[in-house]
C-alpha cells in the first residue's frame, strides 16, 4: 500500500509540475504585449530535467516564447522571447496530443464538462506509450475542483488502449463555509478508485496555496481507511 501511494505521489508531483508550468507561463505571456496579441495556445513538455512551456503564435505553428522550469515552479529558470520554428520533438508531441484528443472525441466516452470548470490536458510519455490526463480547472473563487478527471493510456501512435474515470463527477471542495476559512478538506472515492489519485494531488497542490490550506483527505470504501495528504510535508499517510 505504501509503495502504491508513493507511486501516486510521484505521478501527482509530476502532473503538478506540468500544470504549474502552464499556469505561470501563460500568466507571463499575458503580461507581454506581443505574446498577448498573437497568443495561439501553449504546450508543456519535459525536456530531460527541464519542464518547458512554449507559447504558440496565432497560427499555432511557431513559438513566440519559451519558459524553462527546473526546481522553482513559481518562477522560470530561463525565459526566451525570440520567435522560432517548432522543434521536431514538439511537433511530434503536439501531433500525438491532437490524435489522442480526436480519438477521445470520436470514441464512446462519457465526458461531460460542468459549468464553471474548464478541462486541462496533460500528455506524459512513458515506456514508448503515452498517458493523457484530463483535469478540471476553475477561475471560481474559494473552490478546489476535484473530480471529473480521466486517464487514457495510448500506444506510441495515440491509439487508446485503456482508460479510467477516477471520480464519477465533479467534487468541488469549498475553502470557505459561512464566511469562515476551512482548515482541511475531504471527499470519498468509488470502490473502483481505491487510492488517492495523482489528479487529486495535482489539483490540491495547484489551488491549496491560494487559500492557505495544508491538507486534504480521501476516504476509500474499498480499503476502509482515510488517506491524508500534507502539502507542507508533500506526503500521503494512511489513517
Amino acid at each position: 500500500m505504501e509503495r502504491a501511494l508513493d507511486s501516486v505521489l510521484i505521478e501527482g508531483n509530476l502532473l503538478y509540475q506540468y500544470e504549474r508550468a502552464a499556469w505561470v507561463s501563460t500568466d507571463l505571456a499575458r503580461e507581454n504585449e506581443k505574446l498577448r496579441k498573437n497568443f495561439g495556445g501553449y504546450f508543456v513538455y519535459q525536456d530531460q530535467e527541464m519542464m518547458k512551456a512554449i507559447i504558440l503564435d496565432a497560427h499555432s505553428d511557431g513559438v513566440m516564447g519559451e519558459f524553462s522550469f527546473l526546481q522553482d515552479f513559481d518562477k522560470p529558470e530561463a525565459v526566451v522571447y525570440d520567435s522560432r520554428k517548432l522543434s521536431e520533438k514538439e511537433i511530434n508531441l503536439m501531433n500525438t496530443r491532437d490524435r489522442i484528443f480526436e480519438n477521445i472525441v470520436e470514441g464512446e466516452f462519457e465526458i461531460l464538462i460542468p459549468d464553471g470548470v474548464v478541462p486541462n490536458f496533460v500528455l506524459l510519455p512513458f515506456e514508448n506509450r503515452f498517458k493523457f490526463y484530463i483535469i478540471m480547472g476553475t477561475a471560481e473563487d474559494h473552490v478546489i475542483p476535484f473530480g471529473n478527471d480521466f486517464l487514457f493510456i495510448t500506444d506510441s501512435n495515440g491509439k487508446i488502449q485503456e482508460w479510467q474515470q477516477f471520480h464519477s463527477r465533479l467534487v468541488p471542495a469549498f475553502t470557505e463555509y459561512e464566511g469562515n476559512k476551512v482548515e482541511s478538506l475531504t471527499h470519498s472515492h468509488l470502490r473502483t478508485t481505491p487510492l488517492m489519485t495523482a489528479t487529486d494531488i495535482c489539483t490540491f497542490k495547484l489551488y491549496a496555496p491560494i487559500y492557505g490550506i495544508d491538507e486534504f483527505s480521501v476516504y476509500s470504501p474499498a480499503i476502509g481507511k482515510y488517506m491524508k495528504y500534507s502539502l507542507k510535508a508533500n506526503k500521503i499517510t494512511l489513517e
